[in-house]
């Protein structure tokens, strides 16, 4: 048999020239996620945004190479760099040129995939430098005489999952046409919009809502270990499923609310079981994308929404449905100055404990192209769930936990990262199990799903 050579990476740069350049304050979001990964060197990475789309026949490399020029042209998230400017505050400094790394990776027909999969993984493990770096990597897998797999990897300062989701839209139609005209909100305009009168009361609104229910939850989620010794690490465990896969979109439908809701009920009923606290309070990432021009952009915008329910020892679906409406409740109000809420929380005198981060990522990184999970009865496919632990984080401070729901090959993941000395990981198992069990347990008495 001969054997294939396969050419090294070829690495180069997608110029671009002619953007509007300016300057003006960062937005709420820009100077959120600065605030998070600008002191976690390497482990910045972990909030790197990623998703890619493989080619159905070879695309030539110039053709590539244009769209990704247009998309950075017209979204100028993607060429902006972030700055402290004099009076401590966040600038955002927009460029009129410059040239996006590009990475292409050889590969052969067979090997496509399985190359930008190990493509995705290492430049997803690189860092951005928010005040050097252009915000967007490109790498393209090539074969057959053409490009065969575009991944892009981007900043979160540039984008969040909504915003990515658009950027892929935004690069297919590039690539096998033309964008129609659009009025975007560019992150520039959305800065100005928050120093108006309008944006000031908005983010009092918002402040004045999370102030409220900061007041009326629970000191501890963690009662019985509030006085436990830090923990040295932070495990990251991660649940896949298939059966959860199948089984949460029909769950939702049948309870006719968001899937999203019925993930939050359950991580909610599942806490209460380890910590015994009748109530939940999470931190919810939402998508803020309501002002004109906002919906088709490629920036950071979601933010974390207040999530308060109480009384969570009740029915599943029960429990469901009024998790609808306190999640409602929580997106209404997600849109706020960080910095000026963080400012509050630190007045009040008993703020209750919101430590606890779920974010629905499902759909959002569309990470090469998972396939959704195959049709198969519940019970068997629940004999395929695993539960693997990844990697150990450092500490992250005021994060007792974070999960995360996530689009994975013929499955759902849970993903969480857990303060040890708050959840051990036999609790952080039993949490994840559980949040399986009874969404699978309510599409199996609801559904014909097993036969």
């Amino acid at each position: 048999m001969a054997v294939v050579e396969i050419q090294a990476d070829r690495r180069s740069e997608v110029t671009f020239s002619g953007g509007r350049a300016g300057s003006g304050p960062a937005t709420w979001g820009q100077q959120a996620i600065w605030d998070v990964v600008r002191n976690l060197g390497t482990d910045a990475a972990r909030y790197n945004v990623s998703g890619g789309m493989p080619m159905p026949s070879p695309v030539p490399a110039d053709r590539v190479e244009t769209a990704v020029r247009t998309l950075v042209l017209l979204h100028e998230s993607l060429r902006t760099r972030l700055r402290s400017a004099d009076d401590g505050c966040l600038d955002q400094v927009v460029h009129a040129s410059g040239g996006i790394p590009l990475v292409t990776r050889f590969a052969t027909g067979e090997t496509v995939t399985e190359a930008a999969y190990a493509l995705r993984d290492e430049l997803l493990a690189v860092p951005f430098d928010a005040t050097r770096d252009w915000p967007l990597r490109v790498g393209v897998v090539h074969a057959g005489g053409g490009v065969r797999y575009v991944v892009f990897f981007l900043s979160h300062t540039a984008s969040d999952g909504w915003g990515l989701r658009n950027l892929l839209a935004d690069f297919a139609a590039l690539v096998h046409g033309t964008l129609p005209r659009r009025d975007l909100l560019q992150p520039l305009e959305e800065a100005a919009f928050q120093t108006s009168d309008r944006g000031r009361r908005r983010d009092a609104a918002a402040r004045r809502s999370w102030l409220s229910k900061l007041g009326s939850g629970p000191a501890s989620m963690f009662p019985a270990r509030a006085g436990a010794a830090p923990a040295a690490t932070f495990p990251n465990a991660v649940l896949n499923s298939p059966a959860l896969g199948l089984a949460l979109d029909r769950v939702a439908a049948d309870l006719s609310v968001t899937p999203a809701s019925v993930v939050l009920a359950a991580a909610a009923a599942s806490a209460t079981r380890i910590t015994g606290v009748d109530e939940a309070v999470f931190q919810v990432v939402v998508n803020n994308r309501f002002l004109p021009g906002m919906a088709d952009g490629v920036t950071t915008i979601a933010q974390e929404g207040l999530f308060h329910l109480t009384g969570t020892r009740v029915a599943f679906p029960d429990l469901v449905r009024r998790t609808f409406g306190a999640a409602m409740s929580a997106q209404r109000h997600a849109y706020y100055d960080k910095l000026a809420l963080d400012r509050d929380v630190a007045a009040v005198d008993r703020p209750c404990d919101h430590s606890c981060f779920v974010n629905d990522q499902r759909g959002l990184m569309p990470a090469l192209g998972f396939a959704a999970p195959a049709p198969a009865p519940l019970r068997e496919a629940l004999t395929r769930t695993t539960l693997t632990w990844p990697v150990e984080h450092e500490p992250r401070r005021g994060v007792s936990f974070a999960l995360d729901a996530q689009d994975a090959p013929g499955a759902l993941e849970l993903a969480m990262t857990a303060d040890s000395a708050l959840m051990p990981r036999d609790d952080m198992t039993t949490f994840l199990y559980g949040i399986e069990e009874l969404i699978v347990a309510q599409a199996l008495g609801t559904q014909a799903l097993d036969a």
